[in-house]
């Protein structure tokens, strides 16, 4: 409305200045009009001027306007009203479409926003590799999956392994693909997909890693429960009617034994399957202790957890543990970094598996000269407590620490396969891990991870 309005007052002002020259054009040429020439003269003069400062001044603030919409400057007002009629329409109008323009500028940014609040949110770490060889890392998740490492290119990815690398660099869009990621010594599996985006006419490989290797361990871990609760369910069913009918056996053979008294063969013989049955009574309760050592796989209570002061806990745990050692010559030495460092956790479940990995490594030690045991707990690069165990004993085989967290798996002769499995299960319990390597310089060194 506002350019119409402008341009009706442009072709008045023009057609008046055109009548004007025609006007003067007749008094010059008509004898004896002299002053009425010259006011005519004047008159066009006059409107001339106002024409040239009512264009320019239309003109400049056209520039002005478009300046501001070129630069996104729409703090820019166009109040034209005091300029004379036809300003105003105009100025509103400017004024307008510099407020739509910011309106659909603040809405795409408030969806970019949005946008960028998602991905930063999502769950799974998301990465994007260029053809130049750098890398960007996009969300939460994915910094907090490579911790204080800086992940800028390609190469920086080696660190976490050199199959994670190479798996990363040849995943092919629309693949996906199970690989070994491996940080603060202990090894998860990354279930990685990729596919290809173009954005600004180049291409880059957008690769989400997903840390699967909880999910691993539950299922694991259930398949196991399975096995043992039925396992263990008929095991128990067939061996408690073979030791009550063993015990009453022996009841009877006393018993019979004390009505041939007068006969010492049948004595003997009765003795003979007297020492028999008690040999299997014994061993059916064996048998049943045993079996009831491994429900406790099963029947797992939920941990119930506090904050513990893990000084406090080694303390405890120390003194619970190791009050023989000095005398069987094994040393311990606790490491707390921070010396406040604490955690969240169900403290008798953890007590006791520490209790008993310290009997473990007690075990391992024996008639190690210069015995030792280091108890350390500190923030790994990702913020995770860790609490490590490890000595200067023999260490593990290769081959048995593959088994070594697996129930029913032992290599002592009166083990029962039941410690190390409980002890993972305690850390799944806690959405945490417990690992196994080797200590620099020989030994062990098992790895609990919250």
């Amino acid at each position: 409305m506002g350019f119409k309005k402008f341009s009706l007052l442009l072709a008045g002002r023009l057609i008046l200045i055109m009548l004007m020259l025609i006007l003067l054009t007749y008094l010059i040429t008509t004898p004896g009009f002299h002053a009425a020439t010259l006011l005519a003269a004047l008159v066009i003069s006059f409107l001339t001027y106002e024409v040239l400062r009512f264009v320019s001044k239309t003109n400049a603030e056209i520039s002005r306007f478009l300046e501001a919409a070129r630069y996104a400057d729409f703090s820019q007002r166009f109040n034209l009203h005091g300029l004379g009629a036809g300003f105003g329409e105009l100025g509103d109008t400017f004024t307008d479409i510099l407020g739509r323009f910011q309106a659909v500028r603040a809405g795409q940014e408030e969806e970019l926003r949005h946008l960028k609040a998602l991905v930063e949110h999502v769950p799974v770490p998301l990465l994007s590799l260029h053809g130049d060889g750098l890398v960007t890392i996009w969300n939460n998740a994915a910094r907090r999956l490579f911790g204080s490492t800086h992940v800028n290119k390609l190469a920086d990815l080696r660190q976490f392994g050199v199959e994670f690398e190479k798996e990363i660099v040849e995943l092919a869009a629309g693949q996906r693909r199970l690989t070994a990621f491996r940080v603060d010594g202990t090894e998860q599996k990354l279930a990685v997909a990729a596919t290809q985006i173009i954005i600004g006419g180049r291409a880059e490989k957008l690769v989400s890693l997903q840390d699967i290797q909880s999910e691993l361990d539950l299922a694991q871990l259930q398949a196991w429960q399975d096995l043992v609760r039925v396992l263990t369910h008929e095991i128990m069913n067939s061996i408690t009617p073979v030791a009550s009918l063993a015990k009453t056996a022996v009841d009877l053979v006393e018993d019979a034994a004390g009505k041939v008294t007068d006969n010492p063969d049948v004595v003997d013989e009765l003795g003979d399957v007297r020492d028999a049955v008690n040999t299997v009574a014994r061993r059916s309760d064996a048998l049943m202790q045993f079996v009831s050592s491994y429900r406790r796989l099963t029947r797992l209570p939920p941990p119930e957890k506090t904050l513990i002061r893990i000084d406090a806990l080694f303390k405890d745990v120390c003194s619970l543990s190791t009050q023989s050692w000095e005398e069987k010559g094994i040393t311990v030495v606790t490491e707390i970094e921070p010396s406040q460092l604490d955690v969240t956790a169900d403290r008798d479940m953890i007590e006791q598996i520490l209790i008993n990995m310290l009997q473990n490594a007690e075990q391992a030690l024996a008639g190690v000269e210069g015995a030792t045991v280091w108890m350390a707990a500190r923030l790994n690069r990702r913020g995770h407590v860790v609490i490590e165990l490890s000595d200067n004993g023999p260490g593990v085989p290769a081959e048995i620490a593959k088994k070594i967290f697996v129930p029913f798996f032992t290599t002592k002769r009166e083990g029962s396969g039941v410690g190390l499995a409980l002890t993972r299960q305690v850390m799944i319990a806690h959405g945490g891990s417990v690992s196994l390597d080797e200590r620099e310089g020989g030994g062990a060194r098992f790895t609990l991870t919250f």
